[in-house]
């Protein structure tokens, strides 16, 4: 058995590396699209603006963006859009109409109301002013933006707010909010010049796929038109997130923006209505609003301000996808070598089946690292976000290897008791001490994420890359080295209780269309189950 025992391995790393490779190459596939999301030879009409980078956020009331950050933006903007539409007057945006001047863009001003009313009064008066200092670049104003969704205002102070604003200047005034507010509180189209509505396909209460997007903003455009009749609907919001958690079908990625955009585009030119997109820049302060997915709805990124989809390029979910892959290859590779170098300690012929799981391990991991790696980098948020996020990270990549020696050696899966037990139950070996923080950080990070995911889920993220690339070796070393005596620990029983029942409970309220949850409930129950069955032994009295 010795020539067919040194063959095992060897076999197994090639298809291993192999199928990294596959599925890397298939999942970076890029597409092309007919029309471009941005053309330097068609500009878009218009563009949602807010000038926040970095960790500026107008959720802190003294933020004041200087006039050469968004002199910069805006000379950018003027490339690619006609127009600009910006939310409020305060943190230095009533500076963006002057500014705006410059560079040749047109400006749809609005004001942000809410319930204090002095603040409300306050905007008014700002905006007044700047309609009037700046006549030929103010096309219109947006009195309120989705103060009704929001529920800090009455329909009848809002109309008579938005009519106090028309006696005052001379440019066309309406009012923004989700297009079922417009049905639900007709009043406030007596009051406006035009009828301005969102629609965000990913954020209906029943959420829309990409491919029918597009079709379900025109079937919307086309209900308010003939629900009021007379006024232009303008579209003030509509758009795509290129990253965060599914909902239901909709599915945020850097191709579906691009191709969702793009066919909202394409719509707009042949029914010849007009669209504001949300929006230019993205806004990493709404993801403490919105979790991840408020932060990517940009078609420019925050970080180096470069356009998403340059012209003429293909798009790729994963743009770095060969450094990705490479990454993956070396993870297996090395998973492969801790597994051979254990033997070489202590040389003996193990069962087929503990190869098969390093393999399966490896490859496993090594698909995965890139996504997970891809994931970390979107869906950290603030200290604590980078430490949760980077702690599975960092136990993602040691379960194959940690778990590739025990498989080798024998060894079983430790139990919690083994690590932070009483003094005469712990762990001595050093390997047994790492593998054990692996499994307390995934059990631990498993738990909170899934608690999460019952109590708070509608802008939780999904961990399913780095869980299962954790998750997949301690299940294997579970299932092959479990010892046959001892008793089952109270602590694991718990944990594995709260994962089972969270995991049942995600997959039934995220629906059988979201796969990033039913993945992940996978990985959460393989984890319960993995941890049901550990056994500690048990000290003699």
């Amino acid at each position: 058995m010795e020539p067919i025992s040194r063959r095992t391995p060897v076999a197994l790393l090639l298809l291993s590396l192999g199928a990294i490779a596959a599925v890397w190459w298939w999942q970076a596939t890029p597409i092309r699209l007919v029309r471009a999301p941005i053309d330097p030879n068609a500009k878009l009409l218009c563009v949602s603006y807010a000038p926040f980078r970095d960790a500026q956020t107008p959720l802190v009331q003294t933020t004041q963006i200087a006039p050469e950050q968004i002199a910069q933006d805006l000379a950018q903007l003027a490339k690619i859009s006609d127009c600009v539409r910006t939310y409020s007057i305060e943190n230095g945006l009533d500076q963006v109409p002057a500014l705006a001047a410059k560079v040749g863009l047109k400006v749809i001003q609005g004001i942000w109301l809410g319930n204090n009313r002095l603040k409300n009064l306050a905007q008014i008066a700002t905006v007044v002013r700047l309609t009037k200092e700046h006549p030929a670049v103010i096309t219109a104003v947006v009195v309120g933006n989705e103060v009704l969704l929001r529920g800090e205002m009455t329909t009848a102070d809002l109309a008579a707010t938005i009519r106090s604003v028309k006696s005052q200047v001379s440019v066309p005034v309406t009012y923004a909010d989700v297009w079922e507010y417009w049905l639900r509180n007709r009043e406030v189209y007596d009051a406006v010049d035009f009828v301005t509505i969102h629609i965000l396909p990913y954020w209906e209460d029943f959420p829309i796929r990409a491919r029918y997007a597009a079709a379900h903003v025109d079937a919307i455009r086309k209900r308010i038109a003939v629900a009021f009749p007379g006024k232009e609907i303008l579209i003030g919001e509509t758009g795509w997130p290129s990253q965060g958690r599914m909902r239901e079908g909709a599915l945020p990625s850097r191709t579906n923006q691009a191709r969702v955009v793009s066919e909202i585009l394409d719509l707009a030119k042949r029914e010849n209505f007009r669209v504001n997109l949300i929006e230019a820049y993205d806004q990493p302060w709404k993801r403490q609003l919105e979790g991840t997915v408020g932060g990517y709805w940009g078609l420019i990124d925050s970080v180096q301000r470069a356009v998403k989809y340059p012209p003429g390029e293909a798009i790729s979910n994963f743009p770095f996808w060969k450094l990705q892959m490479g990454c993956g290859m070396a993870l297996s590779i090395f998973t492969f070598g801790v597994a051979w170098l254990t033997l070489r300690r202590r040389p003996w012929t193990p069962r087929l089946a503990s190869w098969i799981a390093v393999g399966t391990s490896a490859t496993t991991a090594g698909i995965l690292l890139g996504v997970a790696g891809d994931k970390m980098f979107y869906e950290s948020y603030g200290i604590g976000g980078w430490l949760g996020w980077g702690a599975l990270l960092t136990a993602a990549i040691a379960s194959p290897l940690l778990c590739a020696n025990a498989l080798m050696s024998g060894r079983a899966l430790p139990t919690f008791l083994e690590l932070l037990g009483p003094r005469e139950t712990r762990a001595r070996s050093i390997l047994t001490i790492m593998l054990g923080a692996v499994l307390v950080v995934t059990t631990l990070i498993g738990v909170e994420t899934a608690l999460g995911l019952v109590f708070d889920p509608r802008y939780k993220d999904f961990p399913f890359a780095a869980l299962t690339m954790a998750v997949v070796p301690l299940s294997a070393l579970m299932l092959l080295n479990r010892p046959q005596d001892g008793v089952r620990p109270i602590a694991e029983s718990v944990f594995a209780g709260v994962l089972a029942g969270s995991a049942l409970y995600t997959a039934f309220n995220e629906g059988p269309d979201n796969w990033q949850s039913l993945w992940t409930c996978m990985m959460y129950f393989l984890l319960a189950v993995t941890l049901w069955r550990a056994r500690a032994v048990q000290i003699p009295k």
